[in-house]
C-alpha cells in the first residue's frame, strides 16, 4: 500500500475514534440528566440504579440515535438547500425528514429494548404500546431539531455575511487602489507639462523647478500606498508644491497656509491638496493684472481650500478629468463624510472634512 494512502486511512480512522468518545460522553451525560429529572432518588442507592437501568439504557440509546440522526439530516441538506436562498423549503424538509426518522428510530429502539428484557415475544408484540414510547422521544427530537436548525442557520448566515463583507472590502480596496494609481502618473504628467513650457521661458528657473520637483516627487512616492496621511505632512507638501509653482509664476501667485496646532491627530487622503491646488492654477488666470490668491485654512473639523475665481479665457492645458472626482470618491470609500464645493462670483471653495481615526 502506498505510504500516502496508508497515512490518509490512519488520519480518517483517528478522526473517527477521536470524536466517538466525545459522542458517547455527551449522550451518557444526557441520559444521566434525564434520570435525575425523572427519578433523582434512584441515583442515590445501588438498588435505585438497578431499578432504572432499563430506562437509562433506553434514554442513552434514544439520545445517541436522535443526535446522530439530527447531524446526518443537517449534513444531508447542508450542500443541497441553502438557508439563505430557500429558508422555508429547507425548514419544512428538515422538520419532516427528521421527525419521520425520529419516529421510526425511537419505535425500533423501544421494540428491541422491550423484547430484550422479555416484556413480550415476537408473536405477541404490543405494537400500539410501543407507539406510546415514541411520544417522549419525539418531544426530545423536536428540541434537538430546534438546536440543530438554529445552529445551522446561524452558521450559514454568519458565513454568508462574512463572505459578503470580504467581497465588499476587496471591492472597496480595489476601487481605492485604482484611484491612488491615478495620482502618481497624474502628478508626473502635469509637472512635466509645466516644465516643458518653462524650459522655453527661463533656463535658470527650469533648473530650480527640476530640483524642487525631485524633492516633492519623493513625497508622492512615499504616500502613494497610504490611504490617509497626517494633515501636517500634507500641509508641508502643499507649501513645497506652492513654492514650486512660485518658481514659475513668481509674484503672479500669492498663497497663505494657516492651520491649527495638533494637526498630527487628523488625517486626509494623500495628495488631495495637490489635486486642488493644481486645478486652481490650471483653470484660473495668474498674471500681474490678476494675481491668483490661494488660501488653505483649517476651520474646526474642516480644511478650506480657496482661490480667487478668475477662469482662463483660453485653456491650453488639457484636462485629465481627475481632480475633484478623485477626491470625492476617495472620501466616499474612506468615511461617511463628503466634501463641499462652493463657487461664488469671486471665489472657489472646497471644504475637506478632517478624518479622525478611532482608537
Amino acid at each position: 500500500m502506498p505510504a500516502s494512502i496508508e497515512k490518509k486511512e490512519v488520519q480518517v480512522e483517528s478522526g473517527i475514534w477521536t470524536s466517538f468518545p466525545k459522542f458517547l460522553a455527551i449522550n451518557l451525560l444526557i441520559a444521566t440528566i434525564l434520570m435525575f429529572v425523572f427519578c433523582p432518588s434512584c441515583l442515590l442507592s445501588w438498588e435505585g440504579l438497578i431499578s432504572v437501568r432499563e430506562d437509562f439504557i433506553f434514554a442513552f440509546l434514544i439520545s445517541s440515535v436522535l443526535s446522530f440522526g439530527g447531524s446526518r439530516v443537517e449534513n444531508f441538506f447542508e450542500s443541497r438547500i441553502s438557508w439563505i436562498k430557500q429558508p422555508i423549503k429547507r425548514l419544512i424538509l428538515t422538520i419532516v425528514t427528521y421527525m419521520i426518522y425520529c419516529f421510526a428510530a425511537s419505535f425500533i429502539v423501544a421494540f428491541f429494548i422491550s423484547w430484550f428484557y422479555g416484556h413480550f415475544t415476537l408473536e405477541d408484540a404490543q405494537w400500539m404500546y410501543l407507539v406510546q414510547f415514541t411520544k417522549q422521544p419525539m418531544i426530545i427530537a423536536f428540541i434537538f431539531m430546534s438546536l440543530f436548525t438554529t445552529r445551522s442557520w446561524l452558521l450559514e448566515w454568519k458565513k454568508s455575511a462574512t463572505e459578503a463583507e470580504k467581497l465588499r472590502t476587496e471591492m472597496l480596496a480595489s476601487q481605492y487602489q485604482s484611484l491612488k494609481d491615478q495620482l502618481n502618473p497624474h502628478f508626473l504628467f502635469n509637472s512635466l507639462n509645466v516644465l516643458s513650457n518653462l524650459v522655453y521661458e527661463d533656463a535658470d528657473r527650469s533648473a530650480a523647478f527640476i530640483l524642487k520637483l525631485s524633492k516633492i516627487y519623493r513625497y508622492v512616492l512615499e504616500v502613494q500606498q497610504e490611504e490617509l496621511v497626517e494633515l501636517e505632512k500634507e500641509l508641508d507638501f502643499a507649501r513645497n508644491y506652492l513654492e514650486l509653482q512660485k518658481i514659475r509664476f513668481e509674484e503672479n501667485l500669492v498663497y497663505n497656509i494657516k492651520a491649527s496646532t495638533g494637526t498630527e491627530s487628523v488625517f486626509i487622503p494623500p495628495l488631495s491638496l495637490q489635486l486642488l491646488l493644481e486645478n486652481a492654477i490650471k483653470h484660473n488666470e495668474a498674471s500681474q493684472e490678476n494675481p491668483l490668491f490661494i488660501q488653505i485654512i483649517q476651520e474646526g473639523n474642516e480644511l478650506w481650500i480657496t482661490n480667487t475665481f478668475q477662469p482662463k479665457k483660453n485653456l491650453n492645458e488639457p484636462s485629465t478629468g481627475i481632480g475633484l472626482a478623485n477626491i470625492r470618491k476617495r472620501y466616499e470609500l474612506l468615511s461617511n463624510q463628503e466634501i463641499q464645493v462652493i463657487q461664488t462670483a469671486d471665489e472657489f471653495i472646497v471644504k475637506l472634512p478632517l478624518i479622525k481615526l478611532s482608537t
